[in-house]
């Protein structure tokens, strides 16, 4: 039984089913994705999650693994630019596939020293990278002395250069004398919902894993939700959707099956649950299976965020796929987050133009569709946005977009609003926190809780566990939980 269609709930299915077990997916949407979701705004349907697929390696094992190829199942185009980012209106900067053109772009941005700072910069991404893939990202939750054991005497000197103690803003100041490259890659701290003033540098890796390979899916991220339940279901895979999960059920302590919130009782040797670990922990699934993994405090809980969904009509600046417009002071910009707890006065805005193609091309004619987005404290469960601090903060978001020489013609009957109060209702007990847990502090990653649970028979997948949030690493989540999973069957029949 898997309660959750998110992604790492797919591929648990995907694995579980191609293994020939039984498998039934519970979810109370109607539709799989979970945060890969599609939002309709007129007639035009807008992902509202994840906007890019990355690792593309995760996709292709789990299709091999149920006899298919992420070829043959997705329709993707690897983009040419990684992102625009600016400033101001003479402040641009691109990013691009090709690394020596990244080079080239940040050498006439930030002259030629900067420009060999890069390269440095991007060899030691590809090192933390290299040297945390196989006994960290892909291993089944590893403490601190388990990883240094995986990586053995002849590692050690990797797991030193990968900076855990140091904060990536730290990190970034040895490597950077720009401090708008500073700000531009202390950003991908943001794409696990932490501070790039309180994540460890080893998040820098983050770098590496674009310049591997951006992917854009045809049709939208949502379509690759679609295609992933649609694979399970090949696989002999049953879903069930608006099928809400009120309590895990327990016989002798070990899981026996699920309750639904309509009474309906579903029998089950085995639950993996995809879904954010402090709604177990809250007691959404009962206050028998809570004690199952610890609670998230508030404090210690990843970025939110306010987004408009929009069509319409985007002129002057020349949008990419995907655009950043950064704020004037990075720093006043997560104190007013994370320390005050409210919407930054002066946000960093990112944009997805989900009509503009692989290739930068020239910009579709008319209204086209955008996900404008920016961080915001995870607050949603005590704290009601109200129209006013909306109002305010899209004058700061499009205030700045018009300062760059963006001029968005919107109209309020195309434009849907999500803020960290919604996320909470679409995600019980997470305050609106995305990734879950955040990222601060060098222990960080060890505290995400593993596929295994206190309670045997009842498993975690999603990107509140581990390795961690993004739409990769939830995916891992998912397949090592059906692995955690199908290795216990083993050795209880045994």
């Amino acid at each position: 039984m898997i309660v959750g269609a998110g992604i790492g709930g797919l591929t648990s299915a995907i694995e579980l089913a191609a293994r020939g077990l039984e498998v039934t997916v519970l979810e109370r949407a109607g539709a799989p994705g979970g945060k890969m979701r599609e939002v309709q705004v007129g007639k035009a349907p807008l992902d509202a999650g994840p906007t890019v697929l990355t690792m593309r390696w995760v996709f292709e094992a789990i299709c091999e693994a149920a006899g298919s190829s992420l070829a043959a199942e997705v329709d993707l185009e690897q983009a040419e630019v990684l992102a625009r980012h600016a400033w101001s209106a003479s402040e641009r900067l691109d990013l691009f596939a090709d690394l020596e053109r990244s080079a080239d772009a940040i050498a006439a941005f930030s002259g030629p020293a900067e420009r060999q700072r890069f390269l440095a910069f991007s060899e030691d991404a590809r090192a933390i990278y290299r040297t945390l893939k196989e006994p960290f990202i892909s291993a089944t939750r590893p403490s601190p002395v388990g990883l240094v054991r995986r990586v053995g005497p002849g590692g050690l000197g990797g797991l030193i250069n990968i900076k855990p103690f140091a904060t990536m803003w730290s990190a970034l100041g040895e490597h950077f004398r720009d401090p708008r490259l500073r700000q531009l890659f202390g950003r991908y701290a943001t794409y696990c919902g932490s501070s790039p003033y309180a994540a460890p540098a080893t998040l820098m890796l983050v770098a590496h894993v674009e310049q591997d390979g951006v992917w854009l899916v045809k049709g939208g991220m949502h379509q690759l939700a679609q295609v992933f339940a649609g694979l399970a279901q090949r696989l002999g895979a049953t879903f069930r959707y608006q099928a809400e999960v009120s309590e895990i059920t327990l016989e002798r302590g070990r899981v026996d099956g699920v309750t639904l919130a309509n009474g309906e009782r579903i029998p089950a040797d085995a639950v993996i649950i995809n879904g954010d670990t402090n709604a177990v922990a809250s007691g959404l699934f009962g206050k028998r299976v809570s004690r199952a993994v610890p609670a998230t405090p508030p404090p210690e809980r990843s970025l939110s965020a306010i987004t408009w969904n929009l069509v319409a009509k985007a002129e002057g600046f020349p949008l990419s796929r995907h655009t950043v417009f950064f704020s004037g002071d990075y720093q006043a910009e997560f104190d007013d987050i994370l320390k005050h707890q409210r919407i930054p006065r002066a946000p960093t805005v990112y944009i997805c133009a989900q009509d503009r193609d692989a290739h930068d091309g020239p910009a579709p004619e008319g209204p086209e569709r955008l996900l404008c987005l920016v961080n915001a404290p995870a607050i949603g469960d005590t704290h009601s946005f109200n129209r006013s601090e909306i109002e305010q903060c899209a004058q700061s978001t499009f205030g700045l977009l018009e300062r760059c020489g963006l001029h968005i013609q919107q109209d309020p009957a195309h434009a849907q609003v999500t803020t960290p109060t919604v996320f909470e209702q679409l995600f019980p007990a997470t305050g609106g926190a995305l990734y879950g847990r955040a990222s601060h502090g060098w222990m960080a990653s060890f505290s995400r809780p593993g596929a295994r649970t206190k309670i045997p028979g009842l498993y975690l997948a999603g990107g509140s566990t581990h390795p961690g949030p993004g739409v990769p690493m939830a995916a891992l989540s998912g397949r090592l939980a059906a692995a955690s999973l199908t290795a216990d069957r083993v050795s209880t029949k045994r």
